[in-house]
């Protein structure tokens, strides 16, 4: 999931190209890196938008939410969704044999 809100500059963007343009592009984004947008929405609040992408490439996303956030426009965050699925095999995996602070 990729959120975040805009600068006085990423806003006057978006009121003058409108919100659909921006949801064209994160679809586009997610496209050029093997993955698709399931989902985008506009918020108000602390957080102006947020979007689901499926993105294979954690790498490339990773990358791009840096330059994103270089560019001053908005502040991002991405936060990576864990599924069902995957949250049964974290809750089973083996851990091997540590030792917790103060132990």
């Amino acid at each position: 999931m990729y959120s975040g809100s805009y600068t006085a500059e990423g806003a006057a963007g978006v009121l003058k190209e409108g919100g659909t343009a921006r949801r064209d592009e994160a679809e586009r984004i997610a496209e050029s890196f093997g993955g698709t947008l399931e989902a985008y929405y506009w918020c108000y609040g602390q957080t102006d938008f947020m979007c689901i992408m499926d993105v294979p490439d954690n790498i490339k996303i990773t990358a791009f939410s840096l330059a994103v956030g270089a560019s001053g426009v908005f502040n991002g965050k991405l936060t990576p969704l864990i599924t069902v699925e995957e949250m049964d095999e974290i809750a089973n995996a083996d851990l091997g044999d540590f030792r917790l602070p103060g132990q």
